[in-house]
């Protein structure tokens, strides 16, 4: 059925642009239960997979061994803004492991923060692999690698054994043999994964699952009830899953839609953007997933598309969709401040289970 129209902006009342793209939401036993566009519709996942690229972090003893907090596997699952908060606790990981910034090999961006970026560009620094946004899955993953005593000069590499590892959970995740997953390079050097919309959603509800009250959706046929205990993953993801409920700003950023959603709606629901205009969201409550993809790779309609989705699912009440109207309706400003238009979402989820 292909993608379809998800988000417009418009300008002096009249459409000027229109985003593309799919909606899939899906319960914990792997049905398609709303749409909007095809579930179908193919895309990396890239940075939505890190809640489940951290899992090792939990499952190798890492974060037992080298005491890692809550506040530290919130950054590792995280695309941080490079906020002080998230550089002091990259360092934290890596200090634990015995570790430095020398050892992160995800490359170097300027901060996601203005005014971390500012700071830096005024004091004449170059910003460093710290103030990737990845950084913290790679501390984590170096981490892991320290405790394993694996290699730590080629972690990134597929044939390396964390990210065989990891490929392994992201398919018994995603419902897809491994072997049929297509895979890239991601931005910060390691692996990403290319599946369907519907594969991101049900990875979603199974992180969800991990932590939704026990009897409040009936198992299906993937064989794992409400609570996910039959996922052989539930128990890593529910840690990771309660880190990021309680410290969301440490998964993205101050004000960011991220985390922003995450400070609004509570423990309700927990979530993770990806580049290229990707969103994952895990429901608590119900242990649902959803994922959306905008075909164009445009982010800038993401919060539209989202909070769309969590209000025709009546997941989001009134004023809370007021707290966070600037994502919701985006407003669009010519040079001079003015409020010139606005982007709106413009589909309606097909309920089909």
């Amino acid at each position: 059925m292909g993608s379809t129209p998800l988000v417009e902006t418009t300008r002096g009342g009249s459409r000027e642009s229109l985003h593309h793209g799919a909606v899939a939401v899906v319960d914990a036993a792997g049905r398609l239960r709303y749409r909007a566009g095809d579930p179908d519709l193919r895309l990396f996942l890239r940075s939505s997979a890190k809640p489940l690229q951290a899992i090792p972090v939990i499952e190798s003893g890492a974060a037992d061994t080298l005491g890692l907090t809550d506040r530290e596997l919130a950054v590792v699952c995280g695309s941080h803004a490079a906020e002080p908060m998230h550089v002091a606790a990259v360092r934290s990981i890596l200090s634990k492991a015995g570790l430095d910034d020398g050892f992160l090999q995800c490359g170097a961006h300027p901060p996601f923060d203005a005014e971390q970026a500012a700071l830096l560009a005024h004091a004449g620094q170059a910003p460093g692999p710290v103030h990737n946004n990845c950084s913290g899955k790679h501390a984590g993953m170096l981490a892991v690698c320290r405790v394993r005593g694996w290699p730590l000069d080629t972690y990134r590499s597929p044939e390396h054994p964390l990210q065989q590892e990891i490929a392994g959970i992201i398919a018994v995740s995603c419902d897809a043999p491994e072997g049929a997953i297509g895979r890239g390079t991601d931005g910060c050097g390691v692996p990403t994964f290319h599946v369907t919309v519907a594969g991101l959603a049900l990875a979603f509800a199974r992180l969800a699952g991990s932590v939704v009250t026990p009897g409040a959706v009936a198992p299906g046929r993937h064989g794992f009830g409400a609570n996910g205990s039959s996922w052989k993953h539930a128990e890593a993801a529910k840690r990771l899953v309660g880190a990021m409920v309680a410290h969301p700003t440490m998964v993205s950023g101050t004000g960011r839609l991220n985390s922003v959603l995450m400070e609004t709606l509570g423990d309700r629901l927990f979530a993770k953007t990806g580049a290229e205009a990707v969103f994952g969201i895990g429901l608590t409550a119900q242990g649902w997933g959803i994922g959306v993809k905008i075909e164009d790779g445009n982010n800038r309609g993401m919060g539209a598309a989202v909070l769309e989705t969590l209000r025709q699912l009546e997941l989001v009440s009134p004023s809370e969709l007021e707290v966070l109207a600037s994502h919701h309706r985006p407003t669009i400003r010519n040079h001079e401040g003015r409020t010139v238009g606005e982007m709106r979402a413009v589909f309606t989820l097909e309920k089909v289970s």
